[in-house]
């Protein structure tokens, strides 16, 4: 299933499309230069259509609105602890290279729960995340991630790691079953607002009592009309497409 996933992440990035339209249009016009043609402008179509923001930030605000908002004030003392999703660390090869820890455009995930520590004392930690790339190379993102949260100052003893996680599924899975923690208490689950409804649904399914605690937003109340930005337009596609089709696969495989 993991292999799959992967699969399917590469074939939800809207430039391996456009990629492939060209190819076919390239193939094509050896024996049939107009239909060549036909597929190389449909791949062109694409691409500028890509960048136009509003589109794909219809599916992914409604995925980001699925859950409240949880102020940076609000009571948190009814909680057992906050179950932090693996995901927001920079690759595990570029971390090797470099004694400064590194993130990625998720890093929010990362930036909350320092702010959630500082407010709440009382409060822990679980981070879950282990190798989420098939060839990955480099420490696990969990160790990835406690070079973080030492170079803020964060007390050891705060923050517990599962480094073996691949995936939601496993994330929910395999925190479950570490010492000390009882999925029946009540845990706040942070990740990325996008990312949140098939990561509660996930939870859910295995039973856990979570509060949703979404980051991360990539869109307002609206996207003006005339915002258009390739490069991010193919990223929004990516994550809106990523999740569609991984709440799917989780659907028909039972893991929501």
């Amino acid at each position: 299933m993991f292999f799959l996933g992967k699969v399917l992440g590469l074939i939800t990035q809207p430039l391996v499309w456009v990629a492939a339209l060209l190819a076919i249009g390239l193939l094509v016009s050896w024996r049939k230069p107009r239909l060549g043609r036909g597929w190389i402008g449909g791949a062109l179509g694409l691409l500028l259509l890509m960048g136009w923001l509003p589109l794909p930030d219809l599916g992914l605000r409604a995925l980001e609105g699925r859950y409240a908002e949880i102020a940076p004030g609000a009571d948190l003392s009814g909680y057992a602890g906050l179950v932090l999703l693996g995901g927001a660390m920079g690759s595990g090869y570029v971390a090797q290279a470099h004694s400064q820890p590194v993130l990625n455009d998720a890093a929010e995930r990362m930036s909350a729960t320092v702010a959630i520590l500082l407010r709440h004392p009382m409060l822990a930690v679980v981070f879950t995340g282990g190798e989420g790339t098939l060839l990955g190379s480099g420490p696990s993102e969990a160790n990835r991630a406690k070079v973080f949260f030492d170079s803020v100052g964060i007390a050891a003893d705060r923050v517990r790691y599962e480094s073996v996680s691949r995936n939601t599924y496993e994330n929910a899975v395999l925190t479950a079953q570490m010492p000390g923690v009882n999925k029946s208490d009540k845990w706040l689950l942070l990740t990325s607002a996008w990312h949140m409804p098939r990561s509660m649904a996930t939870f859910e399914k295995a039973n856990w009592n979570v509060t949703a605690y979404p980051v991360d937003y990539r869109t307002g109340a609206s996207t003006p009309w005339t915002e258009y930005d390739l490069q991010t337009g193919s990223e929004h596609w990516q994550i809106l497409l990523r999740e569609l089709v991984g709440m799917v696969a989780y659907r028909l495989t039972g893991r929501l």
